[in-house]
């Protein structure tokens, strides 16, 4: 609450000496945060203040906040407007280019070349090769702004042409070996070169095992294999193993919370990243899922509809119909979730498809059984009838196992013809167990029908 409360008073004193035009008090108290801490601060001043700010920082101070700032925030592109063209393309000149790319494909892409032709013609040149290249690919990802140096070359000169560039550099943790021709021939860490002699050659230290990525690879495919090599950057090739840049683990933090994001947007059947502030807007957006789902669920009716003969014999089993329904619907949502997971932390090749499936099979028998046997004895119980508790148990088991294959089923078999598995939401598998649901509780009351109502 303290931290808080200091955040608002100085947030108070920065707008205020803005709005003086005080520079050196408003240079003294924003430069002596965190820029993390600045990029909030920036975030949270009025319009009139932010239109002085510009005037008392330089492009590359601005540059240092926007690399902290979010470039799909609803309110970026109202930000850069705010600038004079000009300075705002020196000041996406200096950012990292990945992020200067980032905030470019948020604009049109007229405004984004104008602001393109007005940068230096170096930054133009490395901006414009990463801006055709697919947000969610490796080449959308990553930065040309790496270390590499030669194979024939030793370890002192390597440092003094690493001390020279480091400041270019989005990176110096690794450093990378390339030949005459660009090709990726060895890699290296800082550390490397720092334990080995001045007098060592780049190719005696160097490890030419390297593990890289395409640059058309997708960016799921890019946050797995740092996460399964825990590495700091990735390199990232051309066809021919020409190295085109990097992929820094910042960036793959930021694919891993995007596709978590998308993940869960399927499973409840809507985008969370895009939420209008427009009531009419919103419910466009979410009336094509629902009304498909009801149409889905109008079934549903209309096969209980068809067992208007046994509800009428015995009305009472109407009373569990929606309790089959509904622990099924959570089962199948439960291993939609688990195979989604499944299929997000690894491609899946055949026999481990088959492993999930089987497996799944397996916990919808244990489930199933457990849940039925249960739901059996309370109904037998309460209903002093052992008949009827035996057909809601039985119903229990089949549906449960049923809706736990479906939702393990459906995105694996998704994930094989190369859809999204998140798009098989919770709401459809959801309604779609309370029709088989439906179809299996009143199939075995029909079966049981002549004992449970003599």
């Amino acid at each position: 609450m303290e931290e808080q409360r200091e955040q608002e008073e100085l947030l108070r004193d920065i707008e205020n000496s803005l709005l003086l035009e005080d520079i050196d008090t408003f240079r003294e108290l924003f430069l002596n945060a965190h820029v993390y801490e600045q990029a909030q601060l920036y975030l949270a001043l009025s319009e009139k203040a932010r239109l002085v700010l510009y005037h008392f920082l330089s492009p590359q101070e601005i540059a240092d906040m926007f690399e902290l700032i979010e470039e799909d925030d609803d309110e970026v592109i109202d930000y850069l407007k705010e600038m004079d063209d000009r300075y705002l393309a020196v000041m996406l000149s200096c950012m990292s280019t990945d992020n200067a790319v980032d905030l470019l494909k948020e604009l049109d892409p007229s405004v984004a070349h104008r602001y393109l032709r007005l940068m230096p013609d170096d930054s133009e040149a490395e901006i414009r090769r990463l801006y055709y290249y697919n947000e969610e690919t490796a080449g959308g990802l990553m930065t040309t702004e790496f270390i590499a140096i030669q194979a024939n070359q030793t370890v002192q000169s390597a440092l003094t042409l690493i001390k020279s560039l480091a400041q270019q550099a989005e990176t110096i943790y690794y450093i990378y070996v390339v030949d005459e021709e660009r090709t990726l021939v060895g890699v290296l860490s800082l550390r490397d070169l720092i334990l080995n002699d001045d007098d060592t050659m780049i190719h005696e230290a160097m490890v030419d095992r390297i593990v890289s990525v395409s640059v058309n690879e997708d960016q799921k495919q890019v946050a797995q294999t740092v996460r399964d090599y825990d590495f700091l950057a990735l390199p990232v090739v051309g066809d021919s193993n020409e190295m085109l840049g990097i992929i820094t683990v910042d960036d793959v933090m930021d694919v891993m919370a995007e596709e978590a994001s998308s993940d869960y947007s399927g499973l409840a059947a809507v985008d969370v990243d895009d939420t209008p502030l427009n009531p009419f807007v919103a419910a466009t957006k979410r009336l094509p899922w629902l009304i498909t789902l009801l149409f889905l669920g109008m079934g549903t009716s209309t096969l209980i509809s068809q067992y208007e003969g046994i509800i009428a014999q015995a009305s009472v089993l109407s009373v569990f119909v929606t309790l089959i329904t509904g622990t099924a619907g959570n089962a199948g949502t439960q291993s939609l979730a688990v195979a989604v997971r499944q299929l997000s932390q690894k491609d899946e090749d055949q026999t481990s498809v088959w492993a999930i499936f089987g497996r799944e099979l397996a916990t919808g028998v244990v489930t199933g059984a457990v849940t039925g046997l249960t739901i059996m004895i309370v109904v037998s119980t309460w209903q002093h009838n052992i008949v009827l508790g035996s057909i809601v148990g039985i119903a229990m088991l089949c549906a449960i196992t049923v809706a736990i294959l479906a939702g393990s089923f459906i995105p694996l078999l998704m994930a094989k013809i190369g859809v999204d598995p998140a798009v098989a939401s919770g709401p459809f598998i959801t309604t779609l167990s309370d029709l088989t649901s439906v179809l299996i509780y009143f199939s075995i009351a029909s079966i049981f029908l002549a004992s449970f109502t003599n």
